[in-house]
């Protein structure tokens, strides 16, 4: 039964560290795809951002300018998000909900929309692919350490069982015998 014991611990130790040694290489590729595809975009933080005339490409960096298009899209629509904006403009320019009090568009006939609203979904879609740059560049960071854990993990328990599991075989070796415990005389 030792044996079997022995031979399943060696394989399970072998399967952890392939599996970390995999989880590592994942994850580094994972950081690498992500920094060269937001360095390909040549983002540039703005003057007023956490990053000023840097190159976004890095996932935290995607997150700060992402930050700062946010307070731009506010500082456009006035502190308003997408589903407080009147849908329409009014004859005198201001947002309104009301279609029949919407001013109408003298080639087409119909209501005028309000273009904030245009710039808030633009801004969104911009910012939701940098957080998920973010986000996916925080998963391979994960997947990278999960990695190595499992390695030290599986390194463990080949050490272990090899170490362990041969002293049964070593003592039963020498014919279980064991040092006579000395007299006080």
């Amino acid at each position: 039964m030792s044996k079997l014991y022995r031979y399943g611990g060696v394989a399970a130790s072998v399967i952890l560290i392939a599996i970390g040694l995999a989880s590592i290489y994942m994850g580094i590729d994972g950081r690498d795809q992500v920094r060269s595809d937001l360095a390909r975009e040549q983002i540039v933080g703005t003057p007023d951002s956490t990053i000023p005339g840097q190159t976004v490409d890095t996932g935290s960096e995607a997150k700060a300018f992402a930050d700062v298009m946010r307070k731009h899209t506010l500082e456009i629509t006035g502190g308003q998000t997408y589903s407080q904006m009147g849908r329409f403009l009014d004859e005198s320019g201001k947002p309104t909900a009301d279609e029949g009090a919407a001013a109408k568009d003298p080639e087409t006939g119909a209501p005028v929309e309000n273009p904030a609203r245009n710039v808030w979904i633009s801004s969104t879609a911009f910012q939701t692919a940098l957080n998920t740059a973010y986000f996916a560049e925080s998963v391979a960071t994960f997947v990278l350490v999960v990695g190595a854990a499992l390695v030290l993990v599986g390194i463990g328990l080949l050490v272990l069982t090899v170490r362990l599991l041969a002293r049964p075989a070593a003592a039963a070796a020498r014919g279980g015998r064991q040092a006579a415990p000395a007299s006080a005389g």
